[in-house]
């Protein structure tokens, strides 16, 4: 397990230096000098020169490109221009917000999805089937962005129950801090619902059409047994190929939902940076996010023998 572990770390190096180049170099191609966004409308080219030797765009794209990558692997991800803070602890400070939202949604989703997926899976072609995909189709055609608009509407501004502005940690007021991920959690949870959903679906229909079903069936099992105790472990294992791809997705990409509920998450670290030019900002936030695509890539890879005993490290 452990010679599995480092080969597939290794493997993800290349995919990390790649990263790290697009990231730099989408950086670079995006119109604006940051140095004049900090000096102003002041008319002062000598400003502006000192101001790029500070941030170091004096130097070629090379230079850049090394001091940088020499930065990251000695675990320094810069510093942030606007702030001046370590981007480490502006990452730091953000995640959790983000990674409660997303684990929180995560994990109510797949508890309702997969036995949903399974049961619609079971009865298929039944009243219950059609309904099921029915509700999942409805939840697909749905953006999490407008279930945000209307929660907002419904239950922000209307009803009044929950807040809509502003944000409190679970660890200083766990009541209080809850309400404010109540509606955020709720519209990232319909769309994470209706995908694994029918990926459960999917996975149970084919596994159950299977001879050692079919023989578990003619020993006189029970169907729940078939179900959950022959059935599921097979059919789980592509569904946690789409909850680990689903779950790297969402960790990085919540931005609109932050926003729109004030969350000082990462979306919104990110979006600031953007907006300021504040290139290590952006920089590091892209490559953390690529090395959590990595990480939960190669989570999910040694889960699956777990699962589907077929396949071999």
């Amino acid at each position: 397990m452990l010679s599995y572990s480092l080969r597939r770390l290794a493997l993800a190096l290349p995919t990390l230096l790649l990263a790290g180049i697009l990231v730099f170099a989408l950086m670079r191609l995006v119109p604006g000098d940051p140095a004049l966004m900090f000096v102003g409308d002041v008319d002062d080219p000598e400003a502006v020169i000192r101001k790029r030797a500070e941030l170091g765009l004096d130097r070629s794209l090379i230079e850049q490109f090394l001091l940088w990558s020499g930065s990251i692997l000695s675990g320094d991800l810069g510093t942030s221009v606007k702030t001046g803070s370590p981007v480490a602890t502006e990452i730091a400070e953000s995640f959790p917000v983000t990674a409660q939202i997303v684990l929180i949604a995560t994990f109510l989703s797949s508890i309702i999805a997969i036995p949903l997926g399974m049961i619609a899976a079971w009865k298929q072609n039944s009243s219950l089937d059609v309904g099921i995909v029915g509700f999942t189709t409805f939840c697909l055609s749905i953006p999490s962005f407008w279930m945000a608009v209307i929660l907002l509407t419904m239950f922000g501004v209307n009803l009044g129950w929950l807040p809509t502005v502003g944000y409190v940690s679970m660890t200083e007021n766990l009541l209080e801090g809850a309400l404010y991920l109540i509606m955020p959690v709720t519209a990232l949870l319909f769309t994470e619902l209706a995908t694994l959903t029918r990926m459960s679906r999917a996975s149970t229909i084919d596994v159950l059409r299977l001879d050692y079903i079919t023989h578990a069936r003619a020993k006189g099992l029970g169907e729940r047994t078939v179900l959950w105790k022959h059935a599921f472990p097979n059919a789980f294992a592509p569904t946690l190929t789409v909850l680990g791809l689903l779950l790297g997705h969402l960790l990085g990409g919540v931005v609109v939902l932050e926003t729109m509920f004030s969350l000082p998450g990462m979306g919104r670290l990110m979006i600031g940076a953007i907006f300021a030019r504040d290139y290590p900002v952006v920089q590091g936030v892209l490559l953390f996010i690529v090395m959590l695509y990595v990480v939960i890539n190669l989570a999910v890879d040694l889960l699956y023998p777990a699962f589907d005993p077929r396949v071999k490290l």
